[in-house]
């Protein structure tokens, strides 16, 4: 019987994981590649000794150095193309002209951060549906939570910010771990269109985007609902179609598989489950501890350091130091605000909270308030970006008129994305708010 369920989980996990499933939702939803019926074919027969995604990133970059056919390039590269649609004779020129006004041609928005690569041209049939997509998937990206969690720190719940920062840099610690120690690649191009080519170079399972974006709005609903008046079904609501749009984009985006999206979510509300009975311990702790800044230091430098068993530089490195960083300058602003009496947190006697009547004034004080303190946190960025890079290669003896190549050296990007973040959180915490008393905007 045992043996039976185990066989049936393991047909099922490699039925999930095939990367066919994610071809054919993309085709769905109106995604087009530009390589040819013959690179597809060639490809498909490379890759079906592989086809359970257990192939290494390096195995991947040594065979061949244009990392691009990875994408979906074409391994012809002197065939001419025509309206983005490979000309070897199976595509005509009335048949290319049809195609191209039937779609869209577009290009990943950001080049591979790894590799240089910007990606291969592709067909989009629908618009409407790659827009909400791109959407869906900056949802999950750190960029976007280092907008967020500023904007709810300063206008919305500090205390609320503060929990999210913990459950989001823990959560992205742990996924990106695990990445790098299950080591599977990414779907396999062709047949998979890669819309997306910035995070290629990482691994893929379990998805990260499906975990911060699965535990930040349910974390975000389970800690404001009974602190804020509004209904439940609303706020469940808004926390299902967040995580569900960001899971979904990925499959979309040719990043995941089917399999890896879906542990992706049940990982991140397991590690919830783990921090939201614990989280006003922690935020309680870090406040009123004499001990907690060293704690702080000690556990966010050195769990990062354990983690990373990379064979070879990844995004996942630095984001996950960069998250760690993130989380390190808030706990410690959290313990300076507490100690210096300039925690904003409301009296428990006011609980629930009231969404507050929408004013122009109240827009106009949230709009500058987030306008000024996004500027400074930005300034502070490039200030310590500018001075930690250089710094490094000094120190290390390395080459620093390349920055992206110096920071594929992990004693330049850990140290790097950990000063700099721990800054950043640090003034976004302590020294923005402060700012806002001094200019009448708190």
């Amino acid at each position: 019987m045992a043996n039976s369920f185990l066989k049936t989980f393991v047909d099922t996990c490699k039925y999930l994981q095939d990367p066919c499933h994610v071809a054919r939702f993309q085709q769905f939803c109106g995604v087009k590649g530009t390589f040819t019926d013959r690179s597809t074919k060639q490809e498909s027969r490379e890759s079906e000794p592989d086809c359970s995604g257990l192939r290494k990133r390096a195995q991947q970059m040594g065979e061949g150095s244009d990392f691009s056919v990875r994408n979906g390039a074409a391994r012809d590269a002197a065939v001419p193309q025509v309206n983005g649609m490979q000309d070897d004779g199976t595509v005509g020129p009335d048949d290319a002209s049809e195609a191209a006004a039937a779609a869209a041609r577009a290009k990943p928005l950001r080049r591979n951060s790894l590799t240089g690569d910007v990606g291969q041209e592709f067909l989009i049939h629908n618009k409407f549906l790659f827009y909400l997509f791109t959407f869906g998937t900056e949802l999950g990206n750190e960029m976007f939570f280092i907008i967020f969690f500023p904007f709810v720190f300063w206008n919305i719940d500090a205390l609320v910010s503060r929990s999210l920062i913990v459950v989001w840099a823990w959560n992205l610690f742990v996924g990106q771990s695990t990445k790098d120690m299950v080591r599977w690649s990414r779907p396999a191009s062709p047949p998979v269109v890669k819309v997306e080519v910035f995070y290629n170079s990482e691994y893929s399972m379990p998805s990260t985007h499906a975990m911060t974006g699965t535990a930040i709005p349910f974390c975000l609903f389970m800690l404001t609902y009974g602190r804020w008046q509004y209904p439940f079904l609303f706020g469940f609501s808004v926390a299902l179609s967040w995580s569900l749009l960001v899971c979904v984009s990925r499959v979309y985006m040719g990043m995941h598989s089917v399999l890896e999206v879906i542990t992706g979510f049940l990982y991140s509300l397991l590690v919830l489950a783990f921090f939201q009975p614990i989280l006003d311990k922690i935020d309680n702790y870090y406040m009123t501890d004499h001990y907690a800044p060293l704690v702080i230091i000690l556990s966010h430098v050195g769990f990062g350091l354990v983690a990373f068993s990379l064979d070879s530089w990844s995004t996942s490195r630095g984001d996950t130091a960069q998250g760690l960083g993130t989380g390190a300058g808030a706990a410690l602003a959290t313990h300076v605000n507490y100690q210096l009496g300039l925690l904003q947190d409301p009296p428990l006697s006011s609980l629930p909270l009231t969404i507050p009547p929408v004013s122009t004034g109240m827009v106009i004080r949230s709009l500058l308030r987030f306008v000024i303190g996004v500027a400074v946190l930005l300034v502070t960025r490039m200030v310590m970006k500018a001075v930690t890079i250089p710094f490094l290669c000094r120190l290390f003896g390395l080459p620093s008129d390349d920055v992206r190549q110096a920071r594929q050296h992990m004693k330049v990007e850990l140290p790097y994305r950990y000063i700099v973040y721990s800054v950043v959180g640090f003034v976004c915490v302590c020294f923005v708010p402060l700012l806002f008393r001094i200019v009448n905007l708190a």
